[in-house]
């Protein structure tokens, strides 16, 4: 028995030993560090230059060759692209969850790879199609995008996304409860609580990932006023990754990704001129299937 205790105190031993170099091995891209340059302040320059990247799990699917793109400040910029294009990997690549195997990104002429990780990702606040929400209070998810905020700026942000009816027509408004990742409220109002927080971090760099693509039409209508009003807060870089392209018509530039790269770039307007153009069959097949 005091044999089979020991291997079996062995074994536990190795165990532990493997669960902690684990926990102790430092990633690659380390959103802990501290390393890294800090900007005295941001511009909103953002450049994608002649980017290849794939994504880990799949080294052999190429995503990007040769992708350029440069948005400046202030510009709102539209990705659109057949599904697997790369759209959302320039928001992907430019937060760093990624980096690319060869090429660059960079703010205000900054590979983002030199700055303070924490720090860049500070000054950027991401929509996605399925908003982040952490169990607590409404209001304590809109504060999470500026701590320390008062209960006034946090319904002034509720107020500017939409928010403040639906929050203040439930019994403990803005103290409500939203339950696990957001389980108490629907989609549309998760996604106007989500927004009230960007507004309220005010960021440099917005980054727009589909907001609205998980809605039916009412919520989105909602939703996109919400959006537009974030846009219009300030003079701020925005790039909207979008599927329904009647969401985008007002973007100052519209970047077409096809096999890695992309292939069309201007206005709506612009776009729509070109004759067999990709992104005018793109908003002419919508408007089929959506009629």
């Amino acid at each position: 028995m005091a044999s089979q205790g020991s291997v079996d105190g062995e074994k536990a031993k190795r165990a532990a030993a493997n669960v902690f170099k684990i926990i102790d091995r430092v990633p690659k891209i380390d959103a802990t560090s501290t390393a890294g340059t800090v900007l005295p302040s941001v511009q909103g320059n953002i450049d994608f230059k002649d980017l290849a990247f794939a994504y880990p799990s799949r080294p052999d699917a190429v995503i990007y060759q040769g992708y350029n793109l440069s948005v400046r400040r202030g510009q709102t910029v539209a990705l659109v692209g057949a599904s697997g294009s790369g759209k959302s990997t320039a928001i992907a690549l430019l937060e760093r969850f990624y980096d690319p195997s060869s090429g660059m990104v960079t703010l205000d002429g900054h590979d983002v790879r030199s700055l303070s990780l924490p720090w860049l990702r500070d000054r950027i606040s991401l929509v996605s199609q399925e908003p982040v929400l952490f169990s607590g209070t409404i209001a304590e998810n809109i504060a999470l995008g500026k701590p320390g905020a008062s209960r006034a700026e946090v319904e002034a942000a509720a107020k500017s996304a939409n928010a403040f009816d639906f929050i203040s027509n439930f019994p403990l408004g803005f103290d409500t409860e939203v339950g696990d990742r957001g389980a108490q409220v629907s989609g549309g109002q998760k996604q106007r609580i989500a927004i009230a927080r960007a507004i309220l971090r005010d960021p440099d760099v917005l980054l727009l990932d589909e907001a609205t693509s998980a809605l039916d039409n009412e919520s989105e209508h909602i939703v996109q006023a919400s959006l537009d009003a974030l846009v219009v807060q300030k003079q701020r870089t925005t790039i909207v990754v979008a599927h329904r392209l009647s969401t985008i018509r007002k973007a100052d530039m519209i970047a077409v990704t096809r096999d890695g790269s992309i292939v069309e770039l201007g206005s709506h307007e612009e776009l729509m001129r070109l004759p067999g153009g990709e992104y005018r069959g793109m908003v002419e097949l919508q408007a089929v299937t959506t009629t």
